[in-house]
């Protein structure tokens, strides 16, 4: 969907994409095909910043994004102490408003998302696709052996440091704060990724992406921004409670003994109670803020809620684990990195079994 500044910081996770073009090896030859051919035209397209600033020619809008891309770029690594590398020192137009589509999928009764497994970037949770009619006819693949799909454009593209990743058109359009937190995200995720664990990666990018841009709005006298962010990421924390909680509701029904007709409706009905709790969150409590409406405005699935889980699960342990350590990052860092050298089963337990999404105000069943 298009992206706005209405659009919440979920919606922007939900449209990442953190996909090895070498992974791609293991997959089929089409699949390598694509992936190598959107890699070369992104590599094709790449421009320096530093020379772009200097150049006459660059239109003035973009020069002035470029100019805070650069800005929050060098805060990153000096303030942040993240890569001090050629990762988004460059621009690409790449001439349409999403540089990948990622497909997203489930069984039909199973809130488990399908993972996609590669020899580097372990098992993730969804498949990247440069063309978007390739990513749906994937997906339509998928529905066709009976599964639950979504497809999510891409706006902010990452190789995790393996290539010198542009910063690209389909970001600029971006408010000031997402443009920055974006940057301290992806940039984070070359600091600590764990192979095959999404949900830890995620909520490690996540942490260190706020307190990044809440460090990067102090260094530029923007504290008053800082309350608007914050009441957004409120909103955000609500809005994926709903979804964890729909979540929750349809993994108890799928494991019921319920007789597959019985839970087929029965799921349909769970999801217009969840539409019914936005609305009513929406009136009750944000004063008819309408960020996530786009989102509702189509026939959801099981897939469309992999990203609430994926991204956010663990984000409450990993802030525990900065307050620990008086939010001081490097040892956030070096935290992070010895959790990352213990089995899933027991970096899940540390900082991510135990969350319970916040309550809400919810439609009566």
């Amino acid at each position: 969907m298009p992206r706005t500044d209405h659009t919440s910081s979920f919606l922007c996770r939900l449209c990442r994409l953190f996909i090895l073009l070498a992974a791609s090896l293991s997959t089929g030859g089409c699949y390598l095909m694509q992936a190598a051919t959107g890699q070369m035209e992104l590599t094709s397209k790449r421009q320096p910043i530093a020379k772009l600033l200097t150049d006459e020619r660059t239109p003035e809008k973009l020069r002035g994004r470029l100019e805070y891309v650069s800005a929050a770029r060098t805060f990153a690594s000096r303030e942040l102490g993240l890569p001090d590398n050629d990762s988004y020192r460059s621009y690409a137009d790449v001439g349409r408003p999403y540089v990948v589509w990622n497909v997203f999928a489930t069984d039909e009764f199973s809130v488990q998302p399908k993972r996609w497994c590669f020899p580097i970037a372990g098992c993730v949770v969804y498949r990247g696709y440069f063309k978007e009619d390739n990513a749906q006819s994937y997906a339509r693949g998928l529905r066709l052996r009976g599964s639950d799909t979504a497809v999510g454009g891409v706006a902010a593209y990452s190789t995790l440091g393996h290539f010198k990743d542009p910063v690209l058109n389909t970001m600029l359009g971006w408010s000031d704060l997402q443009l920055a937190s974006t940057l301290f995200h992806e940039l984070a995720h070359q600091v600590v990724y764990v192979p095959g664990d999404s949900e830890f990666n995620e909520a490690f990018a996540t942490v260190v992406e706020e307190a990044g841009l809440q460090r990067w709005l102090a260094s530029r006298g923007r504290l008053q921004d800082l309350d608007a962010w914050n009441e957004q990421r409120d909103r955000n924390a609500q809005f994926v409670a709903l979804l964890l909680q729909t979540r929750e509701r349809l993994d108890a029904l799928y494991r019921s003994d319920l007789p597959d007709d019985q839970k087929r409706d029965r799921k349909q009905y769970e999801f217009g109670v969840l539409k019914l709790e936005y609305a009513q969150l929406k009136t009750e409590q944000w004063e008819g803020y309408r960020g996530y409406d786009a989102w509702f405005s189509r026939t959801l699935n099981n897939a469309h809620l992999v990203s609430a889980a994926t991204y956010y699960g663990c984000v409450p342990g990993l802030r525990r684990v900065l307050q620990a350590v008086d939010g001081n990052l490097p040892l956030f860092y070096d935290k992070a990195r010895e959790l990352a050298k213990e089995t899933k089963e027991a970096r899940t337990a540390a900082v991510c079994a135990d969350q319970t999404p916040a309550p809400v105000a919810t439609a009566t069943h």
